[in-house]
């Protein structure tokens, strides 16, 4: 059964938030704004937020920028995840991935059917890991930051979530790298 293990004390995760978008300011990024309060919320540190345009080289750069920094263990991404020509999220992530983490796509775009039923089919959402973060792309829409917050990362971002998490692993995420030095 799964669920949160009140024996176990919460540990907040520093996260920084990328709104990808070649129109938002931060006064207008009501999805970037959605998973601020979100993870605020849940007790995680916000550590840091940027824009940055629809281009790959931008996103990449910002990317790595934070998979350097020590500061900040996951990344969340919102927008440019879509099918449009200047939808290149999922490209730019891949492009640092050492793991994609395939399953978190597809479990956002089953949650999606559900609640936006075969638009959901527009959704390339993806996730993995590089340099020992978490690295999530989210639509840009507000309702998928709530539904991926809401229905994925809140509790697989909480250390206490049951039978296993996202959380937890952190400290095994760069056992390849202790292995071959």
């Amino acid at each position: 059964m799964s669920g949160i293990d009140e024996k176990i004390t919460f540990r907040p995760l520093n996260i920084a938030i990328l709104t990808v978008s070649d129109s938002r300011t931060m006064a207008e990024d009501k999805s970037g704004d959605i998973l601020v309060g979100r993870l605020s919320d849940a007790g995680h540190n916000l550590v840091d937020r940027a824009i940055v345009k629809d281009d790959i080289p931008a996103i990449t750069t910002q990317l790595r920028t934070w998979i350097e920094d020590e500061a900040v263990e996951t990344v969340i991404s919102t927008g440019g995840t879509g099918v449009t020509g200047r939808d290149v999220t999922p490209e730019a992530f891949a492009g640092v991935y050492e793991k994609e983490i395939a399953g978190f796509g597809e479990i956002f775009r089953q949650i999606s059917l559900d609640i936006i039923g075969t638009s959901a089919i527009q959704s390339r959402a993806t996730a993995g890991v590089a340099g020992g973060t978490y690295l999530f792309a989210l639509p840009g829409s507000p309702g998928a930051c709530r539904d991926g917050w809401d229905h994925i990362l809140k509790d697989q971002l909480d250390i206490r979530f049951r039978p296993c998490n996202f959380a937890e692993m952190m400290p095994r995420l760069q056992e390849h790298v202790k292995a071959s030095a």
